[in-house]
């Protein structure tokens, strides 16, 4: 739609001009529950907004943001304007401003089924709706008329009125109630992408956080067909260990008055840390036995959103340039705050393995960025909700961390806080204050690690005299040349702790030295190794202090081939897989080695978080990094490793639970299948392992795929499973049936038609594209190309965004899909930038899949 890109130009100007003393926003949202559709057009409900703000230049002209069907009235100071005139859908035309304005709009809002804007959920179990906003980026412009950008703060009051027997909260507490319609307190000033409403029948529990004087009342809700499943001790256990941590190191009190947090149906994020109304996907409610993994994860995602009512909430980026300035300091923090203030005490292992693979893998695309990066619109911004912003922002903050000192980090947010509360801050506004505190070149610093993109390679050379000793121990440091992208293949200064380990006697690899320096340039030695016998096995990056991929010499990789397993520290041993995985992933290690490695020591990983991560790793291996003719070979090896490491594991434990999903997701042979049949059946029995509601869905998507289940089975299945949940499985179920009309049925669905919600989307792609159906669906390579550009103006960004990336024919992996992708590359130098972006990525990694295949198909020799 025209207008509905706002540029960071037009937010400049516009926050130049424009000064927002407060909005008050009307919501009637009792035509939510409606049982009649409209004749036609979306459903929509009303929102009545008055903006007060002032203009520096009276006379001038600017816009207000709303993406709405329709708008009944707009009022500028008391003069009506006429709405065919002024709105063309995304915007409202403004003139004449005064020195003080008050702006009225009277529209009407259209509830959504994208997870963007005021989100309208039915649950198919008892019929009840339920309501929550999303707004990140931009959003709050499908709710009420704003100024939409994240420095034109202002307090806000809402008032809403919903329909009977309704709950209802937004960000500030319920002042007051008449009838139906409730008024919410006024707010700090705050930005438009964090104000929030949830509405409908939710069951909530409430506590209370004191912590001397300051009391904060604590809300969890979740829907009532959740509620038998919802530990809401556990959530609020977590957030007052949060809540007590960051008190202790901010020195600057919880700003926001109550703090609720809601876990709601089809949501688009992990969560978003609205100032006093967090919103969750309700996935992080646990309907079946789940791994210690999955708890750490979402303890990890409540202190991350904690985090932002300092970092993001209280003090909040200009523009989305500096994005990073909340989201690496709360993917940082909430770490920090795991190993440091709750029962998750070994969350750095779980950094070191999964976020940062995410922030390697984002690194090494081509569209990579600076962690400060160039964002010129909104487009742009919701895409650099990314690794690189996320994971590798946090990443270069935990080696800021060991570069400044602990203290000095945590003196500097503290004065960030008490300098910029209530603010909007960029880049130079934190440089400084770090400079100030730890007397650091936080300039050369920032250029180094804030203002370059791409991944460094550090590689150990080790050189003994006869008597087995260490006479030198230097440290190559490597960049990657990356097209466009500046300071990719400079040397970045980096503090590491390069570790020695050795064999004892007993087997096990542990460190007997260690030793910090400084790498910096081409080639630094470890002066202080210098005399140690020699070593078995050297990393280079010991306990992950810095931002790299990390390589071994030979006679290290030699000891990790026969003794991984023996590597007595979790977090030593998860920086190996690590390094390992990116090897493969750039062509340096066969994938069927890799796979070897999985083979022989996977079963003794005693992380089930790192367990995991190797089970999807060695999964991706095979589907594609393997040579295709030795694909089948290798998955039925890997299967049978995995049914036997189920057998051996021990009954009842979270490995067992671990290695049953991994088994059901490579099974491959009729005796794979019929042994699930007969544990979905109770025919088969494996000792201690239950087969819950979620695991029986785990089971039933490789029969489906494999076309060892019927229709009627996933019928039967659903009305055993008549919920939400129960219906995303059964629909990914449907879709990942072996035949041709399914896949056109699912195509269609998601390509031609709007109807399906995104979590429905999102569930069609995955259950389309199965590994095993590469024939199946060749022939959907080449619409792809033709249809995407229509998808991309026509849906919502967000499902633009699933439909892109899930339907990029990755399994047609081979020169003539590269040289399609190549085509349409160079016939669409026009297109959206951003979805341009979304095809140069999928190419990129078809590309290296393929590097990978040609590395594998050499070792077969």
């Amino acid at each position: 739609m025209p207008g509905e890109n706002l540029s960071r130009d037009e937010a400049r100007e516009r926050a130049e001009l424009l000064s927002v003393d407060g909005y008050e926003v009307v919501l009637d949202l009792r035509s939510a529950v409606e049982e009649a559709e409209p004749a036609e057009g979306p459903r929509t409900f009303r929102s009545v907004t008055t903006v007060r703000f002032r203009a520096a230049a009276p006379g001038t002209a600017t816009f207000a943001d709303l993406i709405a069907p329709s708008v009944n009235t707009v009022t500028l100071n008391g003069r009506a304007l006429d709405p065919s005139a002024v709105f063309d859908g995304a915007r409202i035309a403004l003139d004449g401003l005064e020195s003080e304005n008050v702006l009225v709009v009277d529209a009407n809002c259209a509830f959504s089924r994208t997870g963007e804007g005021m989100h309208r959920f039915v649950d198919p179990e008892d019929g009840e709706v339920y309501l929550y906003t999303q707004y990140e980026p931009a959003d709050a412009r499908r709710v009420y008329a704003n100024f939409e950008q994240p420095d034109l703060k202002a307090p806000y009051r809402f008032e809403v009125t919903a329909p009977e027997g309704w709950q209802v909260w937004s960000n500030g507490a319920e002042e007051s109630r008449e009838g139906l319609t409730r008024r919410f307190a006024e707010t700090a000033p705050i930005s438009t992408y964090i104000t929030c409403v949830v509405a409908g029948p939710y069951h909530y529990v409430t506590d209370t956080y004191t912590r001397g004087d300051l009391t904060i009342p604590l809300g969890a809700m979740c829907r009532k067909g959740l509620a038998k499943h919802f530990d809401a001790d556990d959530v609020f256990l977590v957030t007052k260990q949060g809540f007590d941590f960051f008190h202790e190191h901010f020195d600057y009190p919880y700003p926001f008055g109550k703090y609720d947090q809601a876990f709601v149906p089809e949501y688009n994020l992990g969560a978003m840390e609205n100032p006093g109304m967090v919103t969750f996907r309700e996935e992080y409610i646990f309907r079946g036995k789940v791994t210690r993994a999955s708890y750490e994860r979402r303890c990890n995602t409540i202190l991350h959103e904690m985090a932002h009512m300092w970092f993001g909430d209280l003090v909040t980026m200009k523009w989305w340039d500096d994005l990073w300035l909340k989201e690496s300091f709360a993917d940082f923090m909430g770490s920090f705050s795991q190993v440091e203030a709750t029962r998750f005490d070994q969350a750095w292992v779980t950094f070191a393995n999964n976020r940062k693979a995410w922030a390697y893998r984002a690194d090494q695309l081509p569209s990579t960025h600076p962690v400060t990066a160039d964002i010129r619109d909104l487009e742009d911004a919701k895409l650099n909700f990314d690794g690189i912003t996320y994971a590798k922002g946090a990443a270069v903050l935990k080696q800021l961390v060991a570069y400044v000192g602990r203290e000095a980090f945590l003196e500097g947010a503290r004065r960030y806080f008490k300098a910029n509360a209530y603010g909007n801050t960029t880049l130079d506004d934190l440089l400084s204050v770090l400079g100030e505190v730890s007397g650091r070149d936080m300039a050369q610093w920032s250029r180094a690690w804030l203002q370059t993109a791409g991944v460094n390679t550090l590689t150990p050379v080790v050189t003994c005299d006869a008597g087995g000793r260490i006479t030198e121990l230097a440290v190559v440091q490597e960049g990657e040349a990356l097209p466009g992208q500046p300071g990719a293949e400079a040397a970045r200064p980096h503090r590491v702790a390069a570790g020695l380990y050795r064999l004892d006697t007993d087997g096990s690899l542990v460190r007997y030295a260690r030793a910090e320096a400084d790498v910096a340039g081409a080639r630094s030695v470890v002066a202080e190794l210098t005399g140690q016998e020699r070593p078995d096995l050297v990393l280079v990056n010991d306990d992950d202090l810095t931002y790299c991929k990390m390589r071994f010499d030979e006679g290290s990789l030699a000891t990790l081939r026969s003794h991984l397993g023996s590597v007595t520290d979790p977090l030593a041993r998860a920086l190996c897989w690590s390094a390992l995985w990116n090897m493969t992933r750039d062509a340096l290690m066969p994938a069927r080695d890799f796979i070897s490695l999985v083979l022989a020591h996977a079963g003794r990983e005693s992380d089930v978080g790192v367990l995991q991560m190797l089970h999807g790793q060695a999964l991706g291996a095979i589907t594609h990094y393997a040579a295709p003719e030795w694909r089948e070979q290798g998955g039925r090896v890997l299967a049978a490793c995995a049914l036997q490491e189920l057998r051996f594991a021990e009954p009842g434990s979270e490995h067992q639970l671990t290695w049953a999903r991994f088994f059901a997701a490579g099974a491959t042979t009729e005796g794979d299948f019929q042994l699930l049949r007969g544990l979905l059946e109770g025919s088969a029995r494996i000792d201690g392992l239950e087969v819950d509601q979620e695991l029986r869905w785990d089971f039933l998507l490789p029969l489906a795929a494999h076309g060892a289940v019927d229709e009627g089975v996933l019928h039967a299945e659903l009305a055993r499973d008549d919920t939400a949940s129960g219906k995303r499985h059964q629909v990914r179920c449907l879709a990942a049936r072996p035949s041709a009309a399914v896949k056109d049925q699912a195509w269609a669905a998601v390509v031609e038609s709007d109807a399906l919600s995104n979590a429905l989307v999102e569930a069609t792609i995955a259950g389309m594209q199965q590994p095993s159906q590469r024939a199946l669906l060749a022939g959907y390579a080449q619409p792809y190309f033709e249809v995407i550009e229509r998808v991309w103006a026509e849906r919502s960004i967000q499902i633009g965004m699933d439909v892109v990336r899930g339907l990029f024919p990755a399994l047609q992996d081979d020169a003539a899909t590269l040289a399609a992708t190549d085509a349409w590359l160079a016939s669409h130098a026009q297109a959206a930038p951003a979805l341009r972006r979304l095809v140069l990525e999928a190419r990129d990694d078809l590309a290296r899949a393929l590097r990978a295949q040609a590395c594998d198909a050499a070792a077969a020799g």
